[in-house]
């Protein structure tokens, strides 16, 4: 058995497991740790819990000490020669002509590395660039291209749910998500309505994923037939997933045909079978064809290479 905690370097970002070793720490308590960039300081985010010897993590350190008021004040002065030398880079970046979007600059505890971080739409030969702030920052310069989903995890922003994003403001790591999800969720394919501000699919169609997974299993599919409580046989016209109730196209003898509407539970009907993946069936439309080719093609991408330290 082996005891660890939890460590978080950013607000938002991924946890790493350390040796507490004997010092008492506590949720909430900085510390100093090596990790694969140097010394850095981080927050502990889970307290000591102890794991089994088969589920121990490889390559676990032990914590360097706890943050004392000297550490905290070269974090904050850290902090603050970060956003100095972001700008510096902004304009080495114009003087070379680069088609890149830096996001963020970052300093290592210690100083002995400065990370920036980029988006471009292709590779970037930023090697004369390097050299550049390696002249005037006199330590090692680190440059890392992320995608979309990174940027806006660092730069944060509004969703179209008029709340922050969930990326940057909870998720420490990103969910995989797929056109399934919004199949499964009856929701529009429109690239628009599904993607989010970094143009990827919403991270949020997963959360509902598995209620609506359960919820469609109780209700018909459209088109089935199902019968009524009174033995009427009638057609799914449509279903109500979150209100649980169904439509139903009903012919009399005379061939005159009603729309009613029933609760799922007052209908007898063969289950849903779950369709096997045959591929998608595309619209006629060729420009929703495209975009939905696009998304699926995002979707195979990597989710993120910020935390992938």
């Amino acid at each position: 058995m082996k005891e660890v905690i939890g460590v978080r370097f950013r607000p938002n970002g991924k946890i790493y497991y350390f040796d507490p070793v004997d010092y008492h720490v506590q949720v909430g308590t900085d510390v100093i740790v090596e990790t694969a960039r140097g010394v850095e300081y981080g927050k502990c985010v889970l307290g000591r819990k102890t794991i089994e010897d088969e589920k121990r993590i490889s390559g676990l350190k032990p914590i360097i000490r706890l943050a004392n008021d000297e550490d905290k004040k070269k974090f904050e002065t850290n902090k603050k020669k970060s956003q100095e030398a972001f700008q510096t880079c902004v304009k080495k970046i114009n003087e070379h002509g680069l088609k890149m979007k830096l996001i963020s600059a970052e300093y290592t505890f210690d100083g002995s590395k400065v990370l920036f971080y980029f988006t471009a739409d292709g590779r970037v030969d930023f090697r004369e660039l390097v050299r550049d702030l390696a002249g005037v920052f006199r330590t090692r310069i680190e440059l890392r291209q992320i995608g979309v989903r990174d940027e806006a995890k660092i730069s944060g922003g509004i969703g179209m749910c008029g709340r922050d994003l969930c990326c940057n403001s909870y998720l420490s790591e990103f969910i995989p998500v797929s056109i399934k999800m919004a199949k499964e969720q009856n929701l529009s394919l429109n690239p628009t309505k599904i993607s989010g501000v970094c143009g990827r699919l919403m991270c949020c169609l997963k959360h509902e994923q598995d209620t609506y997974e359960y919820l469609n299993s109780k209700m018909p599919g459209v088109g089935d037939n199902a019968t009524t409580a009174e033995g009427v046989v009638g057609k799914v016209e449509s279903v109500n997933v979150m209100r649980q109730t169904v439509r139903l196209i009903i012919t009399d003898e005379e061939d005159n045909k009603t729309l009613e509407e029933f609760k799922v539970d007052e209908l007898r009907f063969k289950p849903r079978k779950k369709k096997k993946d045959k591929g998608d069936k595309r619209s006629k439309d060729a420009k929703r064809d495209k975009d939905l080719e696009a998304l699926e093609a995002l979707e195979k991408e990597e989710l993120s290479s910020l935390d992938d330290e």
